[in-house]
This record gives structure tokens, sequence and C-alpha cells, in this order.
């Protein structure tokens, strides 16, 4: 019992009376502050990189590239989550890029069925040829409608959900903030061991 207690007092003298908790308590704290900042630099930077894509679909500019660049960010760093359960609603909605397809649509819609009419009024007019014009009624009626019908262009539906995007951030990155954080953890532990294995010795050496 007096070899082990000499063991141990040798221990704590040369091994754990050495060691400083406090430094290691401070170290873990600095790169907690670290990794605090860093966490916000990543959540800053997916912020401008969310506005540039916004900027991008107002203005019609290069939207794919823009998207592109903050999936890549997201994906790849902590703290930048942009999914679809923090909101009612997808985070990331092209409604510019959705609303000049749609414009685009209507007017090609518009400038094909513009002469329609009158094609089918000639169409049905070599096709029957007594009856009153197609304006006025009478038996060509059917027959211009169902020209219409047949060749005229209409609206198809676009999913809006094609231009709505989420992307989810990983629980740990290997970045400034991920490290730091990492590493901040590590100490902590360290320096709960520490204290702990100071306070045992101690009541075992007296």
């Amino acid at each position: 019992m007096t070899m082990n207690k000499a063991k141990l007092h040798h221990f704590y003298k040369t091994v754990l009376k050495k060691i400083k908790p406090s430094l290691i308590f401070f170290l873990a704290v600095v790169l907690l502050v670290i990794a605090v900042l860093a966490l916000r630099s990543n959540n800053e930077h997916m912020i401008t990189l969310k506005n540039d894509v916004y900027a991008a679909d107002k203005m019609n500019g290069d939207v794919e590239g823009a998207l592109s660049r903050l999936q890549a960010y997201v994906v790849s760093h902590m703290n930048t989550n942009l999914a679809t359960s923090t909101g009612v609603y997808p985070p990331i909605q092209l409604k510019y890029t959705y609303q000049r397809l749609i414009d685009a649509q209507a007017a090609q819609v518009a400038s094909t069925n513009s002469g329609l009419y009158t094609a089918a009024e000639d169409y049905c007019q070599k096709v029957i040829p007594e009856g009153t014009s197609a304006f006025g009624g009478g038996p060509r009626v059917p027959c211009i409608e169902q020209y219409v019908n047949s060749h005229g262009l209409k609206l198809s539906p676009i999913d809006p959900s094609l231009y709505e995007f989420d992307f989810v951030s990983p629980t740990w990155s290997p970045d400034l903030a991920g490290f730091s954080l990492l590493f901040s953890v590590v100490l902590l532990v360290i320096w709960a061991i520490v204290v702990v294995s100071k306070f045992i010795v101690r009541r075992l050496i007296k």
C-alpha cells in the first residue's frame, strides 16, 4: 500500500502537477471562439451566394452558375443549411426565371394562334363552299371549331418545383469552423480528465 502511494505521489509530482488545467481550458475557449466566428463567416458567405442567385434570377443572368456555386458551398460547410424543413416553402425559388418561361410560352401560343381563325375560315370555306361566315354562324361553325382545336397551341403547365431548390449542409465539415470546434471539444475532454485525475490522486496520496 505504501509502495502504491509512493508511486502515485511520484506520478503526481512528475506528471499531473506539471499539467496546467487552466491553460488547457483557455486554449479550448479560444478555439471555441474561433469556431463560432468561423461558423458565422460560413453563414454570411452562404447569404452572399444566395443573393447572387436571386440577382442572377431577376436580371436573367447566369442562374445555373450562381446556383451551382451556392450548392457546392452549402454541402461542404457547416451552418449554411438551406433545407425545406427550415420553412414552409423551399428556400431557393427562381420566380423570375419561372415567370419568364411562362411569359415566353404565352407569347409563342398567342403568336401561333393569332391567325388561326382566318386560316380556319379559309380551310372550311374550301371544305364547305356553301355556308355562312364563321363569325356569323352557320354550317361552317363545327368545322372551324374542330380546326381550331386540332391546330391551336395551348399553354402547357410548367412544374414550379423544377425551379425550387433546397440544399442541406453537413453536421461537420473539414474547414476552419469544423476543426476549431473539434479541437475545442477534445481539449475540454482532456481538461476534464486532468481535473478529475488530480482530484482523485490527491485524495489517494493523503
